[in-house]
């Protein structure tokens, strides 16, 4: 087991970085909602329009623009990525109107996805084998600490000089991440020229379907509860109003481990392990239901949901783009692109579930429904483990794979 080098590590904590610099630009926006309300006149579900468009065009434009994207060399494509970033959140702070508040976030939201699906090939690329899931595992947590420690940062500056201020601040955060960038991404990781069209023929392959989906449901059960986890601390377990920021912040915390423990499943066969560990979420969050009636239960079980939220980040990253390398090896850029955005669409998909649960049920029962989809994703998980059985014992007999396709794809 060789160990990192001096450059590897390096280039890890700079990724890491990385993505806590797009993870602040990203979700900070959600702590400035009244202040944006206010400064533009217009009503808060408007300034909350913002947020959806930021999620929709990350979603579309990430895997588009990423296959696009491939034939160039890395090095020159991230730093002029990170330019065009820097410029969309400039704008976004010298916003004085609604259109190009909304057209800078759409900017952003763009180059950030295409940045984050790089990061991931250019650790995966960089790295000895063995060590793949690791700084995965890392790299992702840049976005856990983001949403600790650079969202509440960014929050508390716009409430104290302005929301124009925090942008500022996260365009000062992207110079720093540009000039160490600079420094760091290797050079020689050439680009691959293929068509648009061969790259998404890619999601074609029945086990790339089932693999998006899988972190799609396995957040969107996580999300069901967590989008309305304000008011159910204040509701149901009668958390006192001035502690649910405490709550969040030691949520927040939690995550953090739940991505390094998932660094630990992709080591080794991770899809495997996956199958049990997302029965284990149905449990923590249909456990909610019961440990509900006591405040400590009920925030140990909130603590648990937590920690299982991102044990999949990893091996699902890192299972993309191994099938790209098997199958598609023109599309492995592409490949990283689709953690993130299925991620994305986990997400629309649990504040949707979760909102039909709240309106037409009982808020509690938003812990069991989000048990369901989390057995869902196990489903899936079992799945996959089988599809990826049978292809081995395919290839170790030298039968044709489905869905192969050489390298001149």
């Amino acid at each position: 087991m060789k160990a990192l080098t001096r450059y590897q590590r390096l280039l890890t904590l700079n990724l890491f970085a990385l993505t806590f610099v797009l993870g602040t630009s990203e979700f900070v926006i959600v702590g400035l909602l009244a202040e944006i309300s206010t400064d533009l006149n217009i009503a808060i579900s408007t300034a909350g329009a913002v947020v959806s468009a930021f999620a929709l065009a990350f979603a579309i434009g990430t895997p588009i623009l990423t296959a696009v994207f491939s034939r160039f060399s890395k090095f020159p494509l991230m730093l002029t990525l990170l330019g065009i970033f820097i410029i969309g959140n400039i704008f976004t702070a010298l916003s004085t109107t609604y259109a190009l508040l909304f057209i800078s976030r759409l900017i952003t939201a763009i180059v950030t996805g295409v940045l984050i699906a790089l990061a991931m090939a250019v650790a995966s690329e960089s790295v000895p084998a063995d060590k793949r899931g690791t700084v995965i595992a890392i790299i992702f947590t840049g976005f856990t600490v983001a949403s600790v420690v650079g969202v509440p940062l960014g929050t508390y500056i716009g409430q104290w000089g302005g929301w124009h201020l925090t942008f500022w601040f996260t365009s000062g955060l992207g110079v720093l991440s540009l000039l160490a960038s600079s420094v760091s991404i290797p050079k020689g990781l050439k680009g691959m020229r293929s068509s648009l069209r061969k790259q998404v023929g890619f999601t074609a392959n029945p086990r790339v379907i089932i693999a998006f989906l899988i972190p799609a449901l396995s957040i969107g059960a996580t999300y069901t509860v967590y989008t309305y986890l304000s008011p159910f601390l204040q509701q149901v377990l009668a958390v006192p109003e001035q502690y649910i920021g405490l709550v969040f912040l030691l949520y927040g915390i939690v995550t953090v481990f739940s991505t390094l423990i998932g660094g630990k499943l992709a080591a080794s066969n991770g899809i495997a392990k996956l199958r049990y560990v997302f029965l284990i979420q149905a449990v923590i969050l249909a456990s909610l239901y019961a440990t509900s009636q006591s405040l400590i239960a009920g925030l140990i079980s909130i603590s648990f949901i937590g920690l299982a939220m991102y044990t999949m980040t990893s091996t699902i990253q890192l299972y993309f783009i191994d099938l790209a390398n098997q199958q598609f090896p023109s599309a492995k850029d592409f490949a990283s692109s689709l953690a993130p955005v299925s991620v994305n669409v986990g997400i629309a998909i649990g504040s949707a579930l979760g909102g039909f649960v709240s309106t037409n049920m009982k808020l509690i029962d938003v812990s069991w429904v989000g048990g369901i989809v989390a057995i869902a994703a196990s489903l899936l998980a079992f799945i996959s483990y089988s599809l990826d059985h049978k292809a081995l014992l395919m290839r170790s007999q030298n039968l044709p794979v489905q869905g192969h396709c050489d390298s001149k794809c």
